[in-house]
C-alpha cells in the first residue's frame, strides 16, 4: 500500500464538483444503496478524506470508514464532527480489516475513488478482495470502482496537466498527473500527483506525492471476484470509458 499522506491536505482538490458535497456523493450510488435493508451496516474502505462515509451516514446508515493513511483517516472524523454525522473511523489496509472487524459484519462494502491498484499485484489484490468478502454477509454486495487499466495503458507514460483553475476552500490549484506506464502488466507502475495551490497575491503552494500501482485487466478482476466468493451482478466496463463500476454479492 501507498500513503496518501501529503496530498490528504488538497484531497478535495481531486474530488469532482460533483461528489464534494456528502449528501451528493451517496447520491451517486442511489441505485445500489436501494438494495440495502434499513439501519445497514456499511464499510467505506479506502475513504479518503470520507466525503462517501458521512454522505451514507446522513441518510441513516451505520457506517465505518477505514483508510491506510492516517491523514485521510483524521481529515475524515474532522468532516464527520463537521456534519454531525455518526462514522466510526479506523486506521487500517485491506488486510487487517479482518482484525478489526468480526467476519459477516457488513451489508455492503464500498471500495471506491480508483483505490484497488494500490495492492501490490495479482496475490496482494486477491487478499484485499478477501478481506472484503470475509466481513460481508451472506447475500451483502461489494461496490468497487475503478480506472479502465486497459484504456490508461494504451496511453502510455505522459504529464497530464489540468486545462482549468480548480477552486476549493477560497483559494485555487492547478492539478497535474504524471504517469509512469511500466512495459508489463504485472511491474509496478507510478502515478504522482501535484496539487499546485496559487493564492490572491499569486503565490504558489505545491504538494505532491509519488504513488505505487499495479494495474489489472477487467477479467483478471472479475476472475478475482469469483475466486474470492464474490459473484458480479452489474457492472459498467466499458473498454472506451474511463472508468467502471461493479457489484459482486457475496455467495
Amino acid at each position: 500500500m501507498t500513503g496518501y499522506n501529503a496530498l490528504a491536505e488538497v484531497y478535495e482538490w481531486l474530488i469532482s464538483d460533483a461528489k464534494l458535497a456528502p449528501a451528493e456523493f451517496a447520491a451517486s450510488f442511489d441505485d445500489v444503496l436501494s438494495l440495502l435493508p434499513p439501519n445497514a451496516h456499511v464499510l467505506d474502505c479506502s475513504c479518503g478524506t470520507g466525503q462517501l462515509a458521512v454522505g451514507l451516514a446522513g441518510l441513516g446508515m451505520q457506517v465505518v470508514a477505514t483508510d491506510a493513511s492516517e491523514e485521510m483517516v483524521r481529515r475524515t472524523a474532522e468532516l464527520s464532527e463537521e456534519f454531525r454525522a455518526p462514522v466510526r473511523t479506523v486506521r487500517a489496509d485491506w488486510q487487517e480489516l479482518p482484525d478489526h472487524f468480526d467476519d459477516d459484519t457488513f451489508d455492503m462494502v464500498f471500495c471506491v475513488g480508483n483505490s484497488l491498484h494500490h495492492a501490490v499485484g495479482a496475490r496482494g489484490r486477491v487478499a484485499a478482495l478477501e478481506s472484503m468478502s470475509r466481513l460481508l454477509r451472506r447475500g451483502g454486495r461489494l461496490v468497487l470502482t475503478s480506472r479502465t487499466w486497459e484504456l490508461v495503458r494504451t496511453r502510455g507514460s505522459r504529464l497530464d496537466i489540468s486545462d482549468r483553475l480548480v477552486r476549493r476552500n477560497g483559494r485555487n490549484a492547478v492539478v497535474v498527473y504524471r504517469w509512469e506506464i511500466a512495459s508489463h502488466w504485472e511491474e509496478e507502475h507510478h502515478i504522482e500527483i501535484a496539487v499546485a495551490q496559487v493564492d490572491a497575491a499569486g503565490s504558489v503552494l505545491v504538494r505532491s506525492e509519488l504513488l505505487s500501482c499495479w494495474p489489472y485487466r477487467y477479467d483478471e478482476l472479475a476472475a478475482e471476484l469469483h475466486q474470492v466468493g464474490l459473484r458480479t451482478e452489474r457492472s459498467t466496463y466499458n473498454p472506451e470509458a474511463e472508468n467502471y463500476m461493479v457489484v459482486a454479492s457475496k455467495v
